[in-house]
């Protein structure tokens, strides 16, 4: 039986991309792009690098990726150390790649939300939706 105390939610968002997977990629995994559709960053595709996300509201994410297949896999935990336990984040994000015949499939899940992090887990579902809005105007003029 589980215990609601320790259930967390998951924030899904799954998109058609009309690139190729190594496209997309280069999109999540080199540092000029991802400050162009995500935030400031400090990232290497290197499992157990550790790195910032820094927001332009002043926020850091404190983040060590976690796993790196490339065009396919790539996972990094997304942790906002603060004060109030609402807000006190620790969590997963997690992209998969997936051709398709008109391109990249791509599932994006950020996993850890607790049943008292409301307010964190509506933004995050409002943020990756301009997140990706961004990745698509960035796939749209990469080469």
């Amino acid at each position: 039986m589980n215990n609601p105390a320790t259930e967390t939610l998951s924030v899904v968002v799954e998109r058609e991309i009309s690139h190729p997977a190594e496209k997309l990629w280069r999109a999540l995994t080199q540092p000029h792009l991802i400050e162009e559709w995500l935030m400031k960053n400090d990232f290497k595709p290197v499992v157990g690098h550790s790195f910032n996300l820094r927001g332009d509201w002043g926020g850091v994410l404190d983040c060590e990726v976690l796993a790196v297949e490339p065009n396919r896999t790539l996972s990094y935990t997304w942790n906002f150390k603060h004060d109030d336990a609402a807000y006190d984040l620790k969590s997963v994000v997690t992209f998969t790649l997936t051709p398709t015949a008109a391109g990249t499939h791509l599932r994006m899940e950020q996993s850890g939300f607790r049943p008292d992090q409301k307010q964190a887990f509506g933004g995050a579902k409002s943020g990756w939706r301009q997140f990706f809005a961004n990745l698509d105007q960035v796939l749209a003029r990469a080469d």
